[in-house]
């Protein structure tokens, strides 16, 4: 294998799908085309993280000071990024979910404040902690998911409603922790409730209106699912008719989890939607025999239909709780001497899969994290019966002990060897940059009952460092198409922060100590770190005003491997254990949330 020198497809606008007149893109597309702004979460639509600004650079990044900084208000898990729009930019915060705008040419004066009324009740039902991902723009309009599910367009100039609708029903557990993706004329949407037995879906709402356009359920009948039986492929063959309800026992798919949780991508070449979906409900695998599609899964689907093109499951029979959540990095790339569409995935199971993302060919799939042990790899031989499955361990398997049996000594831990946090792609060095965490965990299924609205869980964990180590984290450099670690940078605490890349030559990420750090892209070494108030669970971003190349993130400790500082949790297995497994954070942060921007002098 070896690499190209092909571009990335950015979907910057600059790629070839968008070759058009500028009187023919849409503010979108037009504002998509600007490295100056960001408009999405995933800077791109291809997810990469990569900004094209250049003004901060390896050489004088040492010399960034603050700028300014903006009190959010709210002292829980401040996950994603602010936007910036034009000389505005919109910052959200966790529940309540309130959203400012921001005056760019003054220091961040509020012009205008959204403070929707959401139920109390809400934050009991959701899973690991209150946090929210942050806005979309699009056409004028200021895209929130709450989280009790209403998503709310608003005026970009005034924050006036444009119009709401109700995604789920907080009573059935049903609740909402992420960004959209703004399509053509549609939003997509996804949703959380794999812990309370939700039986969960993608959505496409009209970016106008807010009618709903279609819905695709995770599990269950193929027209539910919005897929063919001999047109939609796995690994290159039809899925075949019923191919989720052969895999469960009975109706269970009806509570069956599969939520989309974490980050889209669109590919507008092949006009393809892309997304993962979590873990099968409940927790314990006795209670659900059988792979349980299509939990655990990388989907692609045709946005204005929903009708899906191909799937991947990755996790067949989840019993560690690997939600497939995270997001998909779209690049071309040479793989052994030909160019390649490809779909790199860094998922919680520990396993960094590059598939063709036109096909859902498997490329590669290697472990990112040494420890990995659940499974000694993905099987690779395409004439075998189990090509593209995991090898599991049944030492590291927990149905092998059974209910109330504790399975020990399992990594990655059910954090994952990556969460949520989104890695970033340079196309400078064809590197992906990816924070992880570095846990393992003992696992502890039960058995137990679904009721709507309550936990169901049906396991108990503790969580800790892998044997020989006292770090729970690293920042690692990954070569996509070998499969391989490149370089890596040892943390204190789980990288629960998103990966930013830039032109520069510099990638930025934040740590639960509250650094952010600037570290070179070729090798790793830093260049520049400063101490914020709170944890960093934020994504850093970068933006253009005045002729001047800002950064910002947000900080304030929280998110899964937060919940303990964040909520003011105590005994050791709440969170899943997380409390117990990052009980030494208190020792270097506390609650906070503050937006700080930094720039050069």
């Amino acid at each position: 294998m070896k690499r190209c020198l092909l571009p990335v497809l950015l979907w910057s606008l600059a790629g070839p799908a968008f070759a058009v007149g500028q009187a023919e893109r849409s503010d979108l597309e037009t504002r998509l085309a600007d490295p100056g702004q960001q408009v999405l979460q995933t800077v791109d639509y291809a997810n990469t993280r990569y900004s094209r600004l250049d003004q901060i650079t390896a050489g004088n990044v040492a010399q960034l000071r603050v700028a300014w900084t903006f009190s959010t208000g709210v002292l829980r898990g401040h996950e994603g990024a602010p936007l910036v729009v034009g000389n505005r930019m919109y910052v959200h915060t966790p529940f309540p979910n309130k959203v400012y705008a921001l005056d760019l040419d003054h220091d961040g004066r509020i012009l205008w404040t959204y403070a929707p009324k959401q139920a109390a009740d809400v934050v009991p039902v959701m899973c690991c902690d209150t946090v929210n991902r942050g806005l979309a723009y699009a056409e004028g309009a200021i895209l929130l998911h709450q989280n009790d599910t209403t998503l709310v367009s608003l005026d970009a100039e005034t924050g006036r409603v444009n119009w709401s609708v109700k995604n789920g029903d907080p009573s059935k557990g049903e609740t909402n922790t992420a960004t959209v993706l703004p399509v053509k004329d549609e939003v997509i949407v996804g949703i959380s409730g794999g812990e309370y037995g939700a039986r969960c879906h993608v959505t496409a709402y009209g970016l106008k209106d807010g009618k709903r356009i279609w819905r695709a359920y995770a599990t269950g009948p193929d027209a539910d699912m919005l897929v063919d039986p001999e047109t939609t492929t796995e690994l290159g063959k039809p899925i075949g008719k019923d191919s989720s309800l052969k895999t469960w026992d009975g109706d269970q798919w009806r509570m069956g989890g599969g939520c989309a949780w974490g980050w889209f991508s669109y590919d507008p070449a092949l006009d393809l939607l892309y997304y993962g979906t979590g873990n099968p409900s409940t927790w314990n695998p006795a209670q659900r025999s059988g792979d349980n599609k299509w939990a655990m899964s990388i989907v692609a689907r045709h946005p204005e239909t929903g009708r899906a093109a191909w799937l991947y499951q990755m996790t067949p029979h989840d019993e560690w709780d690997y939600d497939g959540v995270n997001e998909m990095i779209l690049t071309d790339q040479e793989v052994d001497g030909r160019p390649r569409h490809l779909l790199t995935h860094f998922d919680r199971n520990g396993f960094g899969y590059s598939l063709d993302r036109a096909t859902g060919e498997l490329v590669t799939a290697e472990k990112f994290d040494p420890t990995v042990n659940w499974a000694s790899a993905i099987n690779r031989d395409r004439a075998s019966p189990t090509y593209g499955r995991p090898l599991v361990d049944k030492d590291h398997a927990p149905e092998t002990t059974g209910e109330d049996e504790v399975m020990k000594g399992i990594c990655p831990s059910a954090l994952g060897a990556k969460n949520q946090q989104p890695a970033a792609y340079s196309p400078q060095t064809h590197l992906f940059y990816v924070p992880t965490n570095h846990l393992c965990m003992d696992y502890e299924p039960f058995h137990v009952t679904y009721v709507p609205g309550q936990p169901y869980v049906g396991a108990t964990l503790g969580l800790y460092p892998p044997p020989g180590s006292d770090r729970t984290g690293n920042f690692i450099a990954w070569d996509g198409v070998k499969g391989r670690i490149v370089w890596s940078i040892p943390e204190r605490f789980s990288v629960w922060s998103g990966a930013l890349a830039t032109a520069g030559g510099v990638v930025f990420y934040g740590t639960l100590e509250g650094w952010l750090k600037a570290v070179d892209a070729r090798d790793g070494h830093e260049l520049y770190r400063f101490k914020t108030p709170s944890g960093i669970v934020g994504n850093p971003m970068t933006f253009m005003h005045g002729g001047k190349q800002y950064v910002a993130v947000l900080s304030g400790v929280g998110g899964w491997a937060g919940i303990g500082l964040a909520a003011g949790l105590t005994d050791p297995s709440d969170g899943s254990g997380a409390v117990g497994g990052y009980a030494a954070l208190s020792q270097y942060t506390a609650p906070g949330g503050q937006l700080t921007v930094f720039a050069l002098p």
